[in-house]
């Protein structure tokens, strides 16, 4: 099964420790930019709305991964794969991991032709546009 984000170990730690502090109901949403870096947030479930076109990629460590619509159709062709690193000055965005002197981060990598088929297979059998 191919999956559409993925996390690396530092970023599953991390989401262990958040998932420590606040419980075990936790969401993320890729930011589109602006204010809020186009980050990966972590929030507290609930603490963000979602709109009815935005889209779930999958999760990590757990927790449930979106983004807006818009923003799916041009990353629909990659795997964003979630990191996390130490922000000595803090984040300047809204996300959990904030205050605990870390960030989480998006790198991507384009799907190969074989991964692209089968991740339409996958989709059209869960009845999913992709």
């Amino acid at each position: 099964m191919v999956e559409r984000v993925t996390a690396t170990p530092a970023a599953l730690a991390l989401i262990e420790r958040l998932r420590s502090k606040h419980g075990p109901r936790l969401m993320f949403y890729q930011s589109g930019g602006c204010c809020d870096n186009s980050a990966p947030n972590c929030y507290l479930e609930g603490e963000l709305s979602l709109s009815p076109a935005d889209v779930t990629l999958g999760e990590i460590g757990g927790v449930p991964f979106h983004m807006s619509g818009a923003q799916y159709e041009y990353w629909r062709h990659t795997q964003l794969i979630i990191d996390a690193l130490v922000a000595p000055l803090g984040s300047d965005n809204f996300s959990l991991e904030g205050p605990e002197g870390m960030a989480f981060l998006t790198r991507s990598r384009l799907f190969t032709d074989e991964e692209a088929a089968q991740l339409q297979a996958q989709e059209a059998g869960e009845g999913r546009k992709g």
